[in-house]
C-alpha cells in the first residue's frame, strides 16, 4: 500500500512539473509565501477579534491556527520524519529554498483547513467560507506545484486541520462561547 501512495505521490508531482512556467512560478511562491507562520490566517483573523459581534468566531480560529500548529509542526512532523520532495532536485530545479523541517503533515494546508473547518462548522455564511477555502486551496496546492511536499502531505494537512477545527469549535461547545 506505501508503495502505491510513493508512485501516486511521485506521479503527481511529475504531472505537476509539467504545468511549471514563470507566471505560475510566481504565483504559487505568492500563494505560499502568504502563508508562511499562517500570516495571511492570522490576518483574516483581525476583523474577528475587532468585531465584537464575531470575536468568538476569530479566537475559535486562533484556537483552530494553535492547535493545527503544536499537531502537526509540534508532533506528527517530527514523529514521522518524511523527508520533503524537494531534497532530491537539484538547486536549478528549486523555486523556493528547501525548508528545513520535515514533509508530513503539510504545515500550511493544516492551518488552512483549520481556518475552513471553523468558518464551516460555525455555520458561517458562503461569502465568508467561499474565499477562505479558495486561498486554502491555492495554498494547498502551490505547496504540491513547489515541490516541497507530496499530494500525501497535503491531504493529510487537510484533514488535519479539519480535526483541529472539529476539536476546537466543540471546545467553544463546550464552554459556552459558540
Amino acid at each position: 500500500m506505501f508503495g502505491r501512495l510513493r508512485s501516486l505521490d511521485q506521479k503527481v508531482l511529475d504531472n505537476i512539473s509539467r504545468i511549471h512556467s514563470p507566471k505560475m512560478n510566481m504565483v504559487m511562491k505568492t500563494a505560499s509565501r502568504s502563508a508562511n507562520v499562517g500570516l495571511i490566517w492570522w490576518l483574516v483573523c483581525l476583523p474577528f477579534l475587532i468585531n465584537p459581534n464575531w470575536r468568538s468566531i476569530g479566537f475559535n480560529y486562533v484556537i483552530a491556527l494553535s492547535f493545527a500548529h503544536v499537531m502537526g509542526e509540534g508532533l506528527i512532523k517530527h514523529t514521522v520524519k518524511r523527508i520533503r520532495p524537494c531534497h532530491g532536485l537539484d538547486d536549478d530545479e528549486q523555486i523556493i529554498n528547501r525548508p528545513r523541517f520535515y514533509s508530513f503533515p503539510s504545515g500550511h494546508t493544516t492551518a488552512s483547513f483549520a481556518m475552513v473547518g471553523v468558518s464551516i462548522y460555525r455555520g458561517l455564511p458562503p461569502f465568508v467560507v467561499l474565499p477562505i477555502l479558495a486561498i486554502a486551496l491555492l495554498i494547498s496546492f502551490s505547496r504540491i506545484y513547489l515541490r516541497v511536499h507530496y499530494l500525501t502531505d497535503v491531504i493529510a494537512g487537510m484533514f488535519l486541520g479539519l480535526i483541529c477545527s472539529g476539536v476546537s469549535v466543540l471546545f467553544f461547545h463546550a464552554i459556552g462561547l459558540a
